[in-house]
């Protein structure tokens, strides 16, 4: 379960869920199996709604996993779109290309691997869409140089902003004390960041929402 939604919401949701394809299905399962973060199936098809009514041509990624949401999102960009995305996990990497090969994708998205910090530097090109789902005490970095590349008008799709509910939550175990407090800092930053429209939505763990104005 998430922590945001409770039980009854949860599997009342999951029962009205439309079936997935094998690929998805088999992603979901594999992360699942190997608990490898992944975005949460309601964050994603709402991502996929965003990406349905934005339309952005160029689309950059900070944290691909396995290339689920990579996957997610190339499969509902317009024609000549793309999407670049960022991991420095190399066992990450493997497999999201393999996924990716299995999508038939390899022409949408491409892989760069490294650090964020220091990758999206020497980007050169602006992006209309910006999906941020890393490390989060790394959160408020990444935002600031993703703000850089996204184009006046793009969007930028931050998860993990209600993180399990621990945000709201006045008891926190102790293995989510630290990313909690980055968290519930970074909230703060986020929803009073001049230039930005945001909002904060409580699909799958937590949505951040913005609009560069």
């Amino acid at each position: 379960m998430s922590g945001i939604l409770n039980s009854a919401q949860e599997m009342y949701l999951h029962e009205l869920r439309n079936e997935p394809d094998k690929l998805i299905k088999e992603m979901e399962l594999f992360a699942a199996e190997k608990k490898i973060p992944i975005l949460d199936w309601k964050s994603a098809e709402f991502l996929e709604q965003i990406i349905l009514i934005h339309r952005p041509k160029k689309v950059l990624e900070i944290g691909t996993a396995i290339a689920y949401s990579s996957i997610r999102i190339a499969r509902h960009l317009r024609l000549k779109a793309s999407l670049d995305t960022i991991e420095k996990s190399k066992d990450n990497i493997k497999l999201a290309a393999g996924y990716i090969q299995r999508a038939k994708l390899i022409s949408s998205i491409k892989i760069f691997e490294g650090e964020a910090f220091e990758i999206i530097p020497k980007l050169k090109i602006k992006y209309d869409f910006i999906f941020l789902d890393a490390d989060k005490q790394d959160y408020e970095k990444l935002f600031y140089l993703s703000l850089n590349l996204l184009k006046k008008g793009g969007v930028i799709f931050i998860d993990n902003l209600l993180w399990h509910g621990y945000v709201a939550s006045k008891t926190v175990p102790d293995e989510y004390q630290i990313s909690t407090k980055f968290i519930r800092q970074f909230n703060q930053l986020f929803l009073n960041q001049t230039g930005l429209k945001t909002t904060i939505l409580p699909i799958g763990d937590g949505i951040g929402l913005g609009v560069k104005i």
